[in-house]
């Protein structure tokens, strides 16, 4: 199952306006960055990394073929700079995002992106209930508030029945009648 990493802008990113701008980035192999690394650098936005490409696949090109390596051995090292470019992808991406200064909030493990954002932020909005004035978060657990107003009939709590047992049966081995 893949890792997904949570970055959030600015250093103080667990803001409930920017949930919208959290993204997620998954770790493991990308095959499109393997096949259109330059493509998906550009894609991505990536731009630091796609210039630090562009200078390390023409130094290995031309370090290579003033070598006198063979063609069929500069396309098999070549093969091996796009399997890099697949795996170290989403570290590339997590690289560029701290430069930019993004936080990292969470790892979440999930199937597909979509249950890593469902996970995420269940366990996120359980840590953020905390946060003061937030008008989006509802209690459900417990009674409404009630005021301690003298001769008003919501300051009063409602009346205990008369045995104290609520329920179909008021006496413990009773009949319903």
């Amino acid at each position: 199952m893949p890792a997904y990493t949570v970055h959030a802008p600015g250093p103080n990113g667990a803001d409930l306006r920017a949930t919208d701008n959290f993204v997620f980035v998954r770790d493991g192999f990308h095959f499109w960055a393997m096949i259109y690394g330059p493509l998906w650098l550009l894609w991505h936005r990536l731009w630091l990394a796609l210039l630090g490409w562009v200078i390390l696949f023409a130094a290995f090109q031309a370090g290579l073929s003033s070598l006198g390596v063979g063609r069929s051995s500069i396309f098999l090292a070549d093969i091996v700079l796009a399997l890099l470019m697949g795996l170290e992808a989403s570290s590339l991406r997590r690289w560029t995002l701290s430069r930019g200064n993004w936080r990292q909030l969470d790892v979440v493990i999930a199937d597909d992106r979509d249950t890593a954002e469902r996970r995420f932020f269940e366990r996120w909005s359980q840590k953020q209930r905390g946060i003061v004035n937030d008008q989006w978060a509802v209690d459900r657990g417990g009674p409404p508030p009630t005021r301690n107003v003298p001769g008003q009939p919501f300051s009063d709590p409602p009346p205990l029945p008369s045995g104290g047992i609520i329920g179909l049966f008021p006496e413990p081995g009773g009949s319903s009648r």
